[in-house]
């Protein structure tokens, strides 16, 4: 009733009143032109801005684009790179001298991409440690898109709110110039100048190359940034410059690191669906702007790229570091709402997990949302308004106050997530698991350790998912331990890791592990996600370090700890958890010949799940 009540008494006032809330007020903004004919009284409702109905009309939205110049020249014509910049905003902006805050997505995908044929990826089809055969590059990028539209995205979701909503496209995509560099400074600084625009402190022109200023006076200079993959990996980019007026992200699924995108722990691992995409071929499939092409692809992707992204080895080196947000973290400031899966297999949910504890030193504003789905899925339309409304709007909607961590349960819907009061779960300990030996068939997953239990030996074989494998009531090319049946649910909340010792029959080998739901949900409408907890993958030879490995020496074990990717899940009672160990994971890794043998020490090998509760919690 009283939410009602107070819709009413809004929508009366909107009849003659026109009033914008900049930085939690209410009062009118001129432009000096004129005095506003009418004022719209802002209304906000359980912390949310609600719409207002005189932008609500698209027909009477202004859509125009301009280009902003930033601060480098990334495809060395002795110019500074023009950004492509397109701009909504209600009409009231211009005839009564409103300004207001900025929603803003940048993107290297608006004006067309490249094929993803597997034709042209890189062939993984070879040995380890070998040079890979040749890969055929893409054709073309055909732009698409007419000006001055450059997207729509957002557009009709937020301008009815009070809102602007400004796109641009990447460097070297789209009417942008530059070249793509894929995941350097370069892609900060392009967004960091869109906001300096809208703060007055860089440039922006009516055309690529002329000299036709465009300011942007309708504009409070608050932004926020919103985008998913990589939309959602520029916004976190942008805010490492720590750019004035850049006050909120919502990044989803953002890729926070190239080598954590196409490496892991040393093993050279495709991002889940695109099996043999690497650097390389990320910078064709968004070249979508053909100026300069031949000389972006010389200096880029035939030369930098080339040269430092290294099919051969998968060492993290200097190269990938120049591609890790976290190298750049000391200027960060903007309040945080994160969103992710928990089965996200193409950019994995570390990406975001890796930064909780940073910025919670940073002390910036943190909420964390994660769901049990597939790539992609923004938070709940309502837990997004609040985030704006209090970071570009001023509104003090008590929205820090709320719980940090949002998790959507299983089989719940996406849009109902369940509070807790931080990621992982604070009650949350690391409960150890050691292995007994049963193999070819299932050994035992024990919170006891168990001596003597010796070694056993595993066949690579690409052949055979892992889903397969997992299935396999008998099976030489995994090794699998499972935990008695569950008596009652555990929840699971947080990073497993693994101590592994191991010796492999060829100088290099893959190393793939699952922790799995057994028995096997094979239902019809059943998922993979429902057998699924998590997983991980490593290369043995970087057992020391990430930065250097060394070839293995056939027959003799090499002891190294990795972590499986985040996860919080709940495991019914009458399941049992299963470790399964692995070589070539045929949906992530190389295929090399199969009849590599893996020897895994079992007294030496163990596994930590973090459970909420801890080890008491386990009730067999």
């Amino acid at each position: 009733m009283k939410k009602n009540f107070i819709l009413l008494i809004y929508l009366l006032l909107c009849s003659f009143l026109f009033i914008p809330a900049i930085n939690g007020q209410q009062k009118a903004i001129q432009t000096g032109k004129k005095a506003p004919s009418k004022i719209i009284v802002p209304v906000v409702v359980n912390g949310e801005a609600q719409k207002i109905p005189e932008f609500e009309n698209p027909d009477e939205w202004i859509r125009e684009d301009l280009w902003v110049e930033t601060e480098f020249d990334s495809d060395g014509d002795g110019r500074r790179d023009r950004m492509h910049v397109d701009v909504t905003r209600p009409r009231q902006t211009e005839t009564e001298g409103i300004k207001l805050p900025v929603i803003y997505e940048s993107s290297p995908y608006f004006a067309g991409t490249g094929s993803t044929a597997r034709q042209y990826f890189w062939n993984v089809r070879h040995e380890l440690n070998s040079v890979p055969p040749p890969r055929t590059s893409m054709p073309p990028v055909q732009r698409v898109g007419k000006r001055p539209i450059i997207s729509n995205s957002h557009v009709s979701t937020w301008v009815p709110y009070g809102f602007i909503v400004v796109h641009s496209s990447a460097p070297g995509t789209g009417l942008s110039q530059g070249c793509p560099t894929i995941g350097t400074e370069i892609e900060a600084l392009a967004p960091k100048a869109v906001i300096d625009w809208l703060n007055g402190r860089a440039k922006g022109y009516t055309t690529p190359d002329g000299n036709d200023e465009v300011k942007a006076y309708w504009t409070t200079g608050k932004v926020g940034m919103i985008g998913t993959s990589y939309n959602g990996t520029i916004p976190f980019a942008a805010a490492t410059t720590g750019v004035e007026g850049l006050e909120a992200i919502i990044p989803v699924a953002p890729n926070t690191s190239y080598y954590h995108y196409y490496r892991s722990n040393g093993l050279v691992r495709s991002p889940g669906g695109y099996l043999g995409e690497d650097v390389d071929v990320l910078y064709e499939f968004i070249h979508s702007n053909p100026d300069r092409c031949a000389w972006c692809d010389s200096i880029y992707r035939d030369g930098i790229m080339a040269r430092g992204m290294d099919r051969i080895k998968g060492d993290y080196n200097d190269f990938w570091a120049q591609r890790d947000l976290m190298n750049y973290m000391g200027k960060f400031r903007a309040a945080v709402l994160m969103s992710h899966a928990f089965n996200d297999w193409n950019v994995m949910p570390s990406h975001s997990y890796r930064f909780i504890k940073v910025l919670k030193e940073k002390g910036v504003p943190l909420k964390i949302y994660y769901h049990q789905g597939g790539h992609g899925g923004e938070p709940p339309f309502s837990m997004m308004n609040k985030w704006f409304t209090r970071f570009l709007s001023g509104v003090d909607n008590g929205v820090e106050k709320e719980p940090r961590a949002w998790i959507v349960r299983e089989n719940d819907d996406r849009l109902n997530p369940t509070p807790y009061p931080d990621y992982p779960h604070p009650d949350a300990r690391p409960v150890e698991f050691f292995l007994t030996a049963g193999a070819p068939q299932a050994g035992g997953l024990t919170t006891t350790k168990v001596s003597g239990q010796g070694t056993e030996t595993l066949v690579d074989n690409f052949s055979f998912s892992g889903s397969i494998l997992a299935q396999a009531e008998w099976t030489e090319h995994r090794l699998l331990y499972l935990t008695p049946v569950l008596k009652e649910p555990v929840h699971i909340s947080g990073v497993p890791s693994i101590t592994i010792r191991a010796a492999s029959s060829k100088p290099a080998v893959n190393l793939s592990v699952w922790l799995v739901i057994l028995p096997w949900n094979s239902a019809r409408d059943a998922k993979i996600t429902d057998n699924l907890i998590t997983r991980g993958w490593a290369d043995l030879q970087n057992y020391k370090s990430l930065r250097e490995s060394e070839p293995l020496v056939p027959g003799k074990f090499y002891e190294m700890t990795f972590e499986l990717e985040p996860d919080d899940q709940i495991i019914p009672a009458g399941k049992q958890i299963g470790l399964m160990i692995f070589s070539s994971d045929r949906e992530f890794t190389l295929w090399p010949d199969p009849g590599t043998k893996l020897t895994i020490d079992l007294d030496k090998t163990s596994i930590k799940i973090p459970v909420v509760g801890g080890a008491p919690a386990l009730k067999f």
